[in-house]
């Protein structure tokens, strides 16, 4: 079991930034942590990943705005929200996947004029 715990949710005006935070065990190190979002009345999607290897995969999307990173020191990985559009509100959860999959329980984003 891989507990998850997400901060820095909240609202901010269009062209704003976030930073998200998921805290986990040592365990985070070695799996590929991912950054999902799920809008209301839409599917969960992937916005970003990053592998043990420090490799990062982006949604379309966010390319350009969005920057994944990972402190193995602290057992974090952040997700850093620049240029922040209305489209981005979502709730926004924090995946571990290493075989097993385990997901934080979700941080609000509302991007709101």
């Amino acid at each position: 079991q891989e507990q998850l715990v997400e901060s820095g949710g909240g609202s901010v005006q269009p062209g704003g930034s976030l930073r998200l935070s998921c805290t986990g065990s040592g365990r985070i190190r070695f799996a590929t942590m991912g950054w999902y979002r799920q809008a209301p009345g839409k599917q969960r999607a992937l916005v970003a990943s990053i592998t043990r290897d420090d490799s990062t995969d982006y949604a379309d999307s966010v390319k350009d705005r969005f920057i994944i990173s990972r402190d193995n020191g602290k057992n974090t990985v952040y997700l850093q929200m620049n240029d922040l559009k209305p489209e981005d509100t979502a709730v926004y959860y924090c995946n571990y996947y290493n075989g097993p999959q385990y997901w934080g329980q979700g941080t609000q984003v509302t991007v709101s004029s």
